[in-house]
């Protein structure tokens, strides 16, 4: 959480010079061949059945990236993670086959009203909608994540998928870099690739083999603390009263909604 935080926070000079597609396409293009170098592919193990899950959760990393970028861009970094968390916790909510389990998604709900003050008048509709885009996106990729480290060993599912998401993010972004790519801003993404996707992406896939998506999903609820400090510490984005409330929500629903973490695996 820490080290997707931190790299958001540091792709938005980026984002003024190549736009969030462009960055997007950058850090996916240079993650994918990190992850190339570093892990073999396991081209051997693919089957037919596989190809719907690699290819699909290689799209989803693509374009969510392209979408969460878009939403900071627009609404304070606390904000956007707030909302898009709504969607990894609203999946852990209905596959608890719980009614009294979505009292925490309208919980955390209630949070991200508090966090977008729609009152002042002043929030944009562009950067909610981006945000709310990428937790569809978000809820995807914990799925089939962990139906990917259930298939292949290692990282070597990363090592297929990223090369996906950058093949993805390159139809928008290359447009939107053009004619801006200069050695610093390649350099800059080279660093910003290893804080994201290749750090937390290696971690969450290892973290997902252990750990039921419902688990996983509400722990996550950390994220939006996690995204506000670096937010104030870095952007210099002052939370309000109410921000610090509707984090404080969120929070609390996503801690009250997890239920048992561990998963239970047959050794074969």
């Amino acid at each position: 959480m820490l080290s997707v935080q931190l790299c958001s926070a540091l792709s938005m000079h980026e984002m003024t010079k190549v736009g969030p597609a462009g960055v997007a396409w950058l850090r996916l293009s240079i993650g994918s061949i990190i992850f190339l170098v570093l892990v073999r592919p396991p081209l051997r193990a693919l089957r037919g059945r596989d190809l719907p899950i690699v290819f699909g959760l290689g799209a989803t990393i693509g374009l969510q990236t392209i979408l969460f970028l878009a939403a900071i861009q627009r609404i304070p970094l606390g904000t956007s993670v707030a909302v898009e968390f709504l969607g990894p916790m609203t999946v852990a909510a209905l596959l608890s086959h719980r009614m009294r389990a979505l009292i925490w998604p309208a919980l955390a709900l209630l949070g991200v009203v508090l966090l977008t003050e729609p009152w002042r008048g002043n929030v944009s509709v562009a950067g909610l909608s981006f945000a709310a885009l990428a937790a569809v996106g978000w809820a995807v990729y914990i799925l089939l994540t962990q139906q990917l480290g259930d298939r292949f060993g290692g990282l070597g599912g990363l090592s297929l998928t990223i090369p996906i998401a950058a093949l993805t993010a390159a139809i928008i972004g290359i447009p939107q870099a053009a004619g801006h790519l200069t050695i610093g801003v390649v350099a800059t993404s080279a660093g910003l690739a290893v804080l994201l996707p290749v750090l937390p992406y290696s971690l969450e896939l290892l973290a997902l083999r252990r750990m039921t998506h419902h688990a996983f999903g509400t722990l996550m609820a950390l994220e939006p603390g996690f995204a506000v400090c670096i937010g104030l510490l870095i952007l210099h984005q002052q939370p309000s009263a109410f921000k610090l409330v509707g984090l404080l929500l969120v929070i609390t629903a996503g801690t009250a909604a997890q239920l048992g973490g561990l998963r239970q695996v047959t050794d074969t």
